[in-house]
């Protein structure tokens, strides 16, 4: 196992993310945050709390849980469905930033997009990850990247957030496949 972003580089890629979702989007005003569960919801808290800081006043945030809309629902175990919670401004014709840990393949997102499609038309959807992978098997590509990570297919990707972990820190891992 490898350390690829230690809690101080975690915390600056965080940061930057944050400053660069407000310059794309001239303030935070028109703007929803919504994380994928799990680690993705954390991700998006803590760019909501930087973004709140900088602009001192709340932005709208919130979850959006996927599970049923996953192409491989069938080849995985069952699951917990998480909440899906929706800020009080909605999505309708909002700029949503769909926010998740790691973007590998590209179908995470896709079911985000499908998911979010139920809930309404936003006026635009851009994609925040902290890792960006490569390996896409869909034409996906994110708007704001923490840290681009080339890995082997094999390889995992570990992310840690203090609030589930106990610590913040991003790995690589060598998997067997």
């Amino acid at each position: 196992m490898s350390l690829a972003l230690p809690a101080p580089d975690m915390a600056r890629a965080i940061t930057r993310i944050s400053h660069e979702i407000l310059e794309r989007n001239s303030g935070s005003d028109s703007i929803t945050l919504l994380g994928i569960p799990t680690r993705g919801a954390h991700l998006a808290a803590r760019i909501a709390a930087n973004i709140e800081a900088i602009e001192g006043k709340p932005v709208q945030s919130g979850t959006l849980d996927i599970t049923l809309h996953r192409d491989d629902l069938r080849m995985r175990p069952p699951r917990a469905l998480m909440p899906t919670t929706i800020p009080s401004l909605g999505v309708e014709d909002r700029n949503i930033i769909l926010i998740d840990d790691v973007l590998f393949s590209g179908r995470t997102i896709r079911a985000a997009l499908d998911a979010l499609g139920e809930i309404g038309r936003p006026k635009t959807v851009q994609l925040a990850v902290l890792v960006d992978r490569g390996h896409r098997q869909l034409p996906i590509k994110a708007d704001y990247v923490g840290k681009n990570l080339p890995t082997s297919p094999t390889q995992i990707i570990k992310v840690q957030f203090t609030e589930l972990d106990g610590v913040d820190a991003v790995s690589l891992e060598e998997g067997g496949k």
